[in-house]
């Protein structure tokens, strides 16, 4: 446990000590801080005090805080689909519904929880103790290609490929609406949603570049089937991208129509291709996630519909 001992100032008098403590412990949150002065962590010239309290100029303030706990990340058996495997790498196939890795709500059961059982905990530290291994992510409902480092060396090769743009990802998506040009480029910065805190959104002002290149493989009567080729790497940057220009992918019930008519638990989006330079051999190594069961099930629910439309690809 640590002390901090703070006296207050005249800008500070009839301010609530929550909101001042927020202030000052800019790291902490102020719920976290609210709970400290409730449990009687924060004392006022020597008493514990309500988070309404109201501060005096002259307050002598003690604040303990407890040691940080380092979370314990269990190692679980849960089976994993390989695409590629040696003693620097691992790229798995992700299955749908999957965390990558643990956070609030989601402690066990994610992928991150698999590795560390597969790989006997021997996974690169860089990314600390809740993403070992991890360098990218694809979302929970998004399934495919991902690489998992063991060693802090790999994950760092493999980071400075993805900051330059040169790892090869390529998507497979079914977007709602039938693209009429054969291929494009969506080229628009994304950053956090002005009024959605948990949404991204393209052309915002403080966005970052994003670019993704799309072509058309197959269209139905009211869908496409796209490959999409990510030049950047942003958060969502498939999904936004496809419904900023009104193609949104389909079951995406966050940046498309609220209900999903094909009930799909999650948009139709699967990283197909995943290619880097391996960091050990220096040569370039490709691997690739086949379409998951309900992907293929979802394309031949579209066929049906229709006639045969022309191929693309």
């Amino acid at each position: 446990m640590s002390l901090i001992r703070l006296e207050a100032d005249e800008n500070s008098v009839d301010e609530r000590i929550d909101k001042y403590l927020g202030a000052v412990l800019s790291d902490q949150s102020r719920s976290f801080l609210q709970k400290l002065i409730r449990e009687g962590g924060v004392l006022v010239n020597g008493k514990p005090v309500k988070a309404s309290y109201r501060v005096d100029g002259e307050d002598q303030i003690e604040i303990f805080l407890p040691e940080p706990e380092t979370p314990v990340i269990p190692a679980e058996n849960i089976p994993l689909d390989i695409l590629y495997e040696d003693k620097d790498l691992l790229i798995v196939n992700k299955p749908k519904g999957m965390v990558v890795h643990p956070a609030a709500g989601h402690r066990t059961g994610t992928l991150v929880n698999a590795v560390l059982y597969h790989c006997r905990g021997q996974l690169s530290g860089i990314n600390g103790v809740m993403r070992p291994g991890i360098v990218h992510r694809i979302d929970r409902d998004t399934t495919g290609a991902l690489v998992v480092c063991k060693n802090d060396r790999a994950h760092n090769h493999v980071a400075n490929q993805l900051k330059e743009h040169t790892i090869t990802r390529r998507y497979v998506a079914v977007v709602a609406g039938v693209i009429r040009e054969e291929e494009g480029t969506v080229d628009a910065p994304i950053g956090r949603h002005p009024t959605e805190r948990k949404k991204m959104a393209a052309g915002v002002k403080n966005g970052k570049r994003a670019v993704t290149h799309y072509r058309v493989l197959q269209r139905f009567r009211a869908h496409t089937l796209i490959e999409c080729r990510l030049e950047t790497g942003r958060t969502h940057q498939i999904r936004v991208h496809m419904a900023s220009i009104r193609h949104p992918i389909l079951g995406d019930t966050v940046y498309g129509p609220s209900k999903d008519p094909f009930h799909l638990e999650g948009q139709a989006l699967h990283a197909r291709v995943l290619g880097l330079v391996h960091p050990a051999t220096g040569a370039y190594i490709e691997a690739e996630a086949p379409l998951p069961d309900y992907f293929h099930k979802l394309l031949a629910r579209l066929s049906a519909c229709q006639k045969p439309s022309d191929i693309v690809s």
